[in-house]
């Protein structure tokens, strides 16, 4: 469901407006385990509002005496050294896996370079600041998805890192056309490849190469 016209009311894929129960309340979003505990326990209305391509959560009406009897014991769940221990666990192993999958990406970036052995350093330097852009928790990147392999990830975040450090796309003025940044991405992509190409055959670096020029200037 998406918000209604007004507070208290949602709005059915048919376009039906519907007001929550008088004994319901809006649960906003932000406590992940509450609202998990909240929509298994019984019946909800979960509403959800799309901006361009992204659908954004915009809390679970359910009824009021049911989210604050689970939000009641998870606040005394929450202050058990238990779980403050089972939370610190569970926050080191998601550090711990996050430093594994930056290696490895980083790697994958890397391999998918494939530098000549004379621009090995710049390779490396490239491989690590695409890295460190693309992989953290949070960042919206295509590294963060898993529906691909990491390899394909890993050339698509590579050539996205280029469009906006190595030409002029963050300054181009784009036509409000459907396909229009698709095809001006396109055509970025092409160029941010033939430039790669040069580098994966050793050709030797122009002092006007913008892959080079941003790592002088960094």
């Amino acid at each position: 469901m998406s918000p209604g016209p007004r507070a208290g009311q949602v709005k059915t894929k048919g376009g039906v407006v519907l007001t929550a129960p008088a004994s319901w309340t809006l649960l906003p979003p932000g406590d992940a385990a509450l609202t998990r505990r909240v929509k298994s326990a019984g019946p909800h209305w979960v509403v959800k509002e799309k901006k361009g391509r992204r659908m954004f959560s915009r809390g679970v009406y359910a009824p009021t005496d049911r989210i604050e009897e689970i939000r009641a014991g998870l606040l005394i769940e929450r202050e058990d050294p238990k779980y403050k221990r089972k939370l610190e666990r569970a926050r080191k192993k998601r550090a711990e896996d996050q430093e594994v999958y930056a290696e490895d990406f980083e790697r994958a970036v890397l391999a998918y370079l494939g530098f000549a052995p004379k621009h090995l350093a710049l390779a490396a330097k490239m491989a690590r600041a695409i890295a460190e852009h693309a992989t953290p928790v949070g960042s919206g990147t295509v590294a963060r998805t898993k529906r691909i392999p990491i390899e394909r990830r890993a050339e698509a975040a590579t050539i996205a890192w280029m469009r906006h450090q190595t030409t002029a796309y963050d300054d181009m003025v784009i036509p409000r056309v459907k396909g229009a940044r698709r095809e001006a991405r396109r055509m970025l992509a092409k160029r941010s490849k033939r430039l790669l190409g040069r580098y994966r055959r050793g050709e030797p670096v122009a002092l006007a190469c913008p892959l080079a020029r941003h790592f002088r200037q960094g």
